[in-house]
């Protein structure tokens, strides 16, 4: 089916573009949202009287788009990621990653406008993304992707198992002071115990 755009539509096309599209397409979705008109000769008569407005709004997206480009290109992206000592993220860095971070930067663009190598950055390091603007205008930024510095907490020893250490290391030390008898030897008595033993009458 041959519509009209009433408005610009990405991909499909800008004002005043003849496109033939499907019929459900137009009838459910374009009709409705006022996004494009039926091809008749009526309506392309509407639009050749409105020719000169719609090149004038053209040539002004084109100014704007340039700007932009410009200032874009001007950027040096950075995003910070939590990622393994492989280099490897734990996440990804999608198309709407960019965009929430320009989105910080002030600027307003469609994750549908962003295009990444291979849909999507897995891994830290230096890429380049594209950024669709108006027409065959698009931006081209360098991105870097960084790893999250990532605090561990220190390792605590369970209680018991310190404690059982903490009794080891006291064996250890009773041994090696003399607390327990040699093998072979016999302990010799402490004073207070001869003097507990009775003294056996012959």
């Amino acid at each position: 089916m041959k519509v009209i755009l009433n408005k610009d539509l990405s991909p499909l096309g800008e004002e005043g573009d003849v496109k033939d599209v499907a019929k459900g397409y137009a009838r459910n979705f374009l009709f409705p949202r006022g996004i494009a008109l039926p091809y008749t000769d009526r309506t392309v008569k509407l639009f050749e009287a409105r020719r000169d407005e719609i090149e004038a709004r053209k040539a002004a997206k084109r100014q704007d788009a340039a700007g932009i480009k410009e200032k874009l290109e001007a950027l040096d992206l950075v995003i910070t990621m939590p990622a393994g000592a492989n280099g490897k993220l734990y996440g990804a860095v999608t198309s709407q990653t960019v965009a929430d971070e320009l989105g910080k930067l002030g600027f307003s663009v469609e994750r549908k406008r962003i295009e990444l190598a291979g849909t999507s950055f897995k891994s830290v390091g230096k890429y380049k993304v594209m950024v669709k603007l108006y027409e065959s205008s698009a931006a081209e930024i360098p991105l870097t992707v960084q790893a999250q510095v990532i605090k561990t907490e220190p390792r605590v020893t369970s209680t018991k198992s310190r404690r059982r250490r903490d009794a080891e290391t006291g064996e250890a030390a009773r041994l090696d002071q003399g607390g327990a008898a040699a093998p072979g030897e016999v302990a010799e008595e402490s004073p207070a115990n001869k003097e507990a033993i009775p003294a056996v009458q012959e």
